[in-house]
């Protein structure tokens, strides 16, 4: 899914009053201007109070793309510790996000991080509920650059993934939850003649399957880490037994490296692989580009069975709450992961700005470009 592109009028005001501010003697509580009542109303706050529980954040606002038109998001962020968390585990965090579109485009997703005592479990979920216009090409590369390829459809579709995490020695974790994903291709532009109509798995597809996770973490913050590195591998086995409509696994893989280079300037790199085997329907191949992977790429264009991305990103702290971040990348899609030493690698970067809504929770807008594509996403949290 392609994140729509978000300007809240909150974040812009607030840029271009950071500057001014920044040099500025603190203001007396009954002069502080109303951008920041409004800020302040809004929860952007620069300590988290977790007097009531949960330390709660929103920032709505206006956006506009060429597949959604007009429309309205909005993202609640909360950070908070269990009850039993130790005083130096890290904070806890709830992203709930949605949007609304004059084409009919919505969606509201959850993702979350909990995590208990002094770190010894963890409990991650995602979900999301989705309908949305997008587009197909079919499967592999010479598909995807073939623009009469294209055809529309709506998605709807429905993401539920919990897992447990229990660490088994320092900084290492091992788990299991499940995935369950459900789409269903609508509203075909090509009726009958859709290449999605005539897929042997048809425009309906459930996958249900059992997830196993181990991960090597040594990041201070997961949202927005300074220092430090991860090593995670999720597989997931979807059998009919479970409720799928086919048999095939899947392999997801992530090593994050992470340097301090001045007192909040950070280098960071990210290798993310996607394989699967067996018989993997249209709607659970590995899809090049989104909001965190090849931002600039219209998610969906590019899909197979095995996709391996690499990314290097330098943030850079101007003043305050503001930043900005420099990215380049590269990725491929194949058939089979032994393909992708002579798949055809594209060139992705981009830039994208930072505005720290919360203590190291950052509102991030990047603006990410392609092999003769572009794209700009609004979204919460770092992308790595």
């Amino acid at each position: 899914m392609r994140t729509p592109l978000v300007i809240p009028l909150a974040l812009a005001l607030a840029a271009a009053n950071a500057a001014a501010q920044s040099s500025e003697p603190a203001q007396d509580p009954e002069h502080v201007s109303w951008i920041d009542k409004v800020l302040n109303k809004l929860g952007a706050s620069k300590q988290v109070d977790l007097s009531h529980g949960i330390d709660w954040g929103v920032l709505p606002g206006p956006f506009y793309n060429p597949e959604m038109g007009f429309g309205i998001g909005a993202a609640a962020i909360g950070l908070y510790k269990p009850k039993n968390a130790e005083e130096d585990t890290q904070l806890s965090t709830v992203n709930i996000h949605g949007f609304a579109t004059t084409t009919g485009a919505l969606g509201i997703g959850v993702d979350n991080n909990t995590f208990f005592a002094d770190d010894s479990y963890r409990f991650v979920f995602s979900g999301a509920l989705i309908n949305i216009p997008t587009s197909y090409w079919g499967i592999g590369y010479d598909n995807a650059v073939n623009d009469a390829n294209k055809e529309g459809y709506t998605r709807r579709g429905v993401v539920f993934k919990p897992r447990v995490m229990m660490r088994v020695q320092p900084n290492t974790y091992i788990g299991g939850g499940v995935d369950v994903e459900y789409d269903d291709a609508t509203h075909l532009d090509r009726g009958a003649n859709s290449a999605l109509a005539t897929d042997p798995h048809g425009t309906r597809v459930l996958s249900s399957g059992l997830t196993a996770h181990f991960s090597y973490d040594t990041r201070d913050f997961l949202p927005n880490p300074y220092k430090g590195q991860a090593l995670l591998l999720n597989g997931t086995v979807y059998r009919r037994a479970l409720g799928s409509d086919t048999d095939f696994e899947s392999l997801e893989l992530t090593y994050d490296r992470y340097f301090r280079m001045r007192e909040r300037d950070v280098l960071a790199f990210d290798i993310y692989g996607k394989f699967n085997w067996g018989d993997v329907p249209w709607s659970m191949m590995s899809i090049l580009g989104d909001n965190k992977h090849m931002r600039g790429y219209f998610m969906g264009q590019y899909r197979d069975k095995a996709m391996l991305t690499a990314q290097v990103e330098y943030r850079w702290h101007i003043v305050g709450r503001q930043g900005m971040v420099f990215w380049l990348a590269t990725g491929a899609i194949a058939g089979n992961p032994g393909g992708l030493t002579s798949a055809h690698w594209l060139p992705n970067g981009g830039v994208g700005y930072r505005f720290e809504f919360k203590p190291r929770v950052n509102v991030r807008f990047d603006v990410g470009v392609g092999r003769q594509t572009k794209g700009a996403y609004f979204q919460i949290n770092e992308a790595f």
